[in-house]
């Protein structure tokens, strides 16, 4: 891998900070300063920046923009937590900022997803059209998981989480090849590049270990459920054929029953784990590009 060159950007962003509702956060965007807007929302750990892949393989220019959420990236940390509602604020905010008025074509993956099929629901009027990308919820919890739930969330503010530091960059992007077969050498560098930062003599994650507590409350599908049943918008439901996400959360059917809520079409992605836009930006892009520029 030493040999190896980083994947170079075909489009270069620009990195712009923003200060959503006393946090200031990094956006990364791409192409013209006007016009309807793109919004790409990351997954948990990642960044707003690795969506440079699907960026270069869209086949024209747009304008893109890709916030790095909270105590990621280049946004800024914060001590109290990261919970679902704020990162909806954090949204709502945000599009005031780069649409106005304006309806948005909005594309989430995992985590990112979560929040914008909910984000969809609640404020459907200003979503055009909606892709979902391994952001189908999460796995249904029992009130009777709460005490435990609570005990252990306070026992984690005596004992605060940890990430781990990687030994190099090269290191780390052999990790991430390892979890993601599908990932080519380059952009597993380009990947890590975005991820981590040096720090004293090795390198540090660009993201507070405080994204490792648990969230106090837990997921409530039924509640997932009504915002969805409020979308409006075109969706679209993007899966990777090689994703575990299915598993995660029920199987097959317990997916295509949250499908049929969202009410979205549903593509399958070959040679693609959960990390889609890293795995197959090109496949990805060609789903995506054609269901945005339909006519409404």
């Amino acid at each position: 891998m030493a040999d190896t060159q980083m994947y170079v950007p075909r489009r270069v962003p620009r990195a712009e900070d923003l200060c959503l509702r006393g946090v200031r956060h990094r956006l990364w965007c791409w192409g013209p300063a006007t016009g309807r807007p793109l919004v790409l929302l990351h997954g948990w750990m990642d960044t707003g920046q690795t969506w440079q892949f699907l960026v270069d393989a869209l086949a024209r220019e747009r304008r893109i923009v890709a916030p790095d959420w909270r105590g990621f990236g280049g946004s800024q940390w914060v001590p109290g937590g990261y919970y679902f509602p704020d990162y909806l604020a954090d949204l709502d905010g945000l599009l005031d900022h780069v649409a106005g008025d304006e309806p948005v074509d909005l594309v989430g993956h995992s985590m990112g997803g979560n929040v914008a099929g909910l984000y969809a629901g609640v404020r459907p009027q200003r979503i055009r059209r909606l892709a979902l990308v391994e952001g189908f919820g999460a796995r249904t919890r029992e009130p009777e998981e709460a005490p435990d739930n609570y005990a252990r969330w306070l026992d984690q503010w005596h004992a605060p989480p940890e990430l781990h530091e990687p030994e190099s960059l090269e290191a780390f992007a052999q990790r991430l090849q390892q979890r993601h077969p599908h990932l080519t050498v380059d952009r597993a560098l380009f990947v890590a590049g975005a991820w981590l930062r040096p720090h004293g003599d090795g390198w540090q994650l660009r993201a507070d270990p405080g994204h490792k507590r648990r969230n106090p409350v837990l997921y409530r599908l039924a509640e997932a459920e009504a915002c969805w049943q409020c979308i409006t918008a075109s969706a679209l439901w993007v899966v990777g054929n090689d994703s575990r996400t299915v598993s995660w959360f029920g199987g097959e059917e317990e997916l295509a029953r949250r499908r049929g809520i969202i009410g979205a079409e549903e593509v399958r992605i070959d040679a693609a784990g959960h990390m889609i836009h890293h795995d197959q930006p090109e496949a990805l892009a060609a789903v995506l590009e054609p269901f945005f520029d339909a006519a409404d």
